[in-house]
């Protein structure tokens, strides 16, 4: 079997320009494939019959794929999808599998300057929904929700170079694994967090509404915005709002993570209503950038907070518009779907009350469901 395989860095970019030429093709679990995908593949689930090196279904279905395209391969760990790309290259195919299959997909980081703000960098891991940002002015440099992947962050500083002089949580994750605390302490910053999302972690540097934080000549204006977690900040920078879980293009955070029992979530969506509220008093020109995304195709993500208001494609904020607080719990309360894979464990990591172990990686694996539908 040979080594050829595809970075799950070039899919992404291939996917994300609409490349004609580029064929995706799971090979897993039709179930496996419903809850997860990269955009635009087709699902052959032969992933059972290429772990005995039964090719017969793949054969059959030789004729359903094309023959003027590169196909990508891709399984679980990318040991399956490399038989099958194997088998293809055989029979006449331009086939190579994806390196580390999904588990490499979700990993990838893509960058993005913004038009509207030369002065942040915005990270989207489009396998995970995940969206993280470097705040940036006179050569010193602020990182906001930072994954796991901290060489992601300290490169794109070096190649910028900026220092890195403190790095934030907008709240205690529950879809990813955070990697604030491990990037600030390796370049001895400080690791900012709202005082009522610090669980029991230590060497935290507490922040509240009205706060902020240095960032050159420039400041990070802290905004307490409770609902999705208690501690939920977002960040005005400028003309820039950094809003977290709070506000996304399509949505807004769930509020059920920490308690999901219904007078809980109520209560929470009230708070959540409250903070939309403040958010949207701010000029129409601030360019919200949000913390995750679901199936948006812009890059950046990136849209005028009166274009947000103006638009139907955030039902949640038509409520917060028509000041209908009721409505808006009520649509809450009846939109929630399954919560964030593995997101218990995540966020006792995320709070200091468990240590990662070896397989962490693979704990925020699959589908983003961070939003309240």
């Amino acid at each position: 079997m040979s080594n050829t395989n595809y970075a799950p860095s070039e899919v992404a970019r291939q996917v994300q320009n609409d490349a004609e030429d580029l064929f995706v093709l799971d090979v897993r679990r039709e179930e496996d494939y419903e809850e997860w995908q990269i955009p635009d593949s087709t699902n052959l689930p032969i992933y059972d019959e290429l772990l005995e090196y039964d090719y017969s279904t793949l054969e059959a279905n030789l004729d359903e794929l094309p023959e003027d395209e590169e196909i990508a391969v891709v399984c679980v760990a990318g040991v399956t999808s490399a038989r099958a790309a194997d088998f293809l290259r055989e029979h006449g195919y331009d086939a190579e599998s994806i390196d580390n299959g999904m588990n490499g997909w979700g990993r990838v980081h893509r960058q993005y300057g913004i038009d509207a703000a030369d002065d942040v960098t915005q990270f989207v891991r489009p396998g995970t929904g995940c969206i993280s940002y470097l705040a940036h002015d006179d050569g010193e440099a602020v990182v906001v929700d930072p994954t796991q992947y901290i060489d992601e962050y300290l490169q794109a500083a070096d190649e910028r170079n900026l220092d890195i002089v403190g790095v934030a949580d907008t709240h205690a994750h529950a879809d990813h694994v955070s990697g604030a605390r491990r990037l600030a302490g390796e370049i001895d910053v400080p690791y900012y967090l709202h005082e009522e999302d610090t669980g029991e972690l230590d060497r935290v540097t507490e922040i509240a509404d009205g706060d902020t934080i240095q960032v050159g000549d420039r400041e990070l204006d802290v905004h307490h915005t409770p609902g999705h977690t208690p501690g939920s900040v977002s960040f005005e920078y400028g003309d820039i709002l950094l809003s977290g879980d709070t506000l996304f293009l399509r949505s807004v955070g769930r509020p059920d993570l920490e308690d999901s029992s219904e007078d809980a979530v109520r209560a929470a969506a009230s708070q959540l209503f409250d903070s939309l509220t403040d958010l949207t008093n701010l000029d129409d020109e601030t360019v919200v950038l949000p913390g995750h995304f679901s199936d948006e195709e812009m890059r950046p993500l990136a849209t005028q907070l009166g274009e947000l208001q103006a638009e139907s494609t955030n039902e949640h904020l038509s409520y917060v518009n028509d000041d209908d607080e009721d409505s808006f719990v009520e649509t809450i309360v009846e939109s929630l779907t399954d919560e964030p894979a593995n997101y218990n464990q995540i966020k006792q990591i995320n709070w200091g009350k468990e240590q990662p172990d070896g397989d962490v990686e693979s704990l925020e694996l699959g589908p983003n469901n961070c939003a309240a539908n």
